[in-house]
């Protein structure tokens, strides 16, 4: 398939601001700061729709945008886990899934800036996202009108989140919607070197730096790392989208059944010929407009009703 010139130079970009992580996490370089600095600015050239309204806030210590539609429906709220590898990204770069959840759901969107590795390896992620979780329901935030969602990293942290919630005792989202996630950091599925090259975005080599680096001496399987191997068992409805064309095919397919096999109401969809979160060109891409406008669906039938 051969995608329009704005998506092309876009995905071109991104690989451009990708390539500076690869000394990084290769011990060649320590400059960080710029590399994730030129990171966001790119991610953030996804426009915002408008009929929204963009906030810094804190949620308890992790700072955190709030995006907020013109019309929120019973305090309706969603949680949004951004990507990057756990090395990389943050909520300025994701205004525009954010923007068009919001309005989409009637609710607001909140984004944690939760700590990056290798500096804050594993489980700092989960365990800020997790902060975040608790601070919305401490701010009297019903459950059934919470729902997660997140890309790549935030895909499988959209589980491994509720995972570690339902360890806490916490109640449990109504719903979540897993986009392009990485859920496994053995990178076993057999997608990872079928389509390797074929992807254009993500290579096998880059997850393996980024896996190492997040993991820190972790095993691979460790649970909360890898939500293939985590008691799934009780987690609400959850949707996983995945490109055909990703090395994270195989993974992400293998996620939908640990999650059925364990009696979780599972709906996974396969999009052909589409790349990583291709969900952030929906703006220019209608598989990306559309495909957010099916996981907005999917979360919508779980929230509590209007009143």
């Amino acid at each position: 398939m051969k995608f329009n010139q704005v998506v092309q130079q876009r995905i071109d970009a991104w690989n451009e601001v990708s390539l500076a992580f690869g000394p990084l996490l290769l011990g060649e370089s320590d400059d960080w700061a710029t590399a994730r600095r030129n990171y966001a600015n790119h991610q953030a050239q996804h426009p915002t729709p408008a009929g929204v309204s963009v906030q810094e806030i804190h949620m308890a210590e992790v700072p955190a945008t709030m995006v907020t539609p013109q019309e929120v429906i019973n305090d309706r709220a969603m949680l949004y886990i951004h990507g990057g590898g756990y090395v990389a990204g943050s909520p300025s770069g994701y205004h525009g899934i954010a923007g068009n959840y919001a309005k989409l759901l009637n609710a607001r969107v909140y984004m944690p800036d939760y700590r990056l590795a290798p500096q804050h390896p594993f489980p700092a992620a989960i365990e800020d996202t997790l902060a975040a979780y608790r601070w919305l329901l401490d701010q009297g935030i019903a459950p059934d009108s919470i729902v997660f969602s997140g890309d790549s990293a935030g895909g499988a942290m959209t589980v491994s989140v509720m995972v570690a919630a339902k360890r806490e005792g916490l109640p449990l989202p109504a719903a979540g919607a897993a986009l392009s996630p990485w859920p496994n950091l053995e990178h076993s599925g057999a997608s990872m070197l079928t389509r390797d090259g074929i992807d254009p975005t993500v290579n096998l080599a880059g997850l393996n730096l980024m896996a190492k680096a997040f993991l820190n001496g972790t095993p691979k399987s460790d649970p909360d790392a890898s939500p293939i191997f985590a008691d799934v068992r009780g987690l609400p409805p959850i949707l996983v989208h995945i490109g055909e064309r990703e090395v994270m095919l195989s993974d992400a397919m293998r996620l939908a059944a640990h999650l059925g096999e364990n009696r979780v109401r599972v709906t996974l969809e396969v999009w052909p010929d589409m790349f990583h979160v291709w969900h952030l060109f929906a703006a220019e891409l209608p598989e990306g407009r559309k495909a957010l406008e099916r996981a907005a669906a999917f979360l919508d039938e779980s929230l509590k009703a209007p009143c």
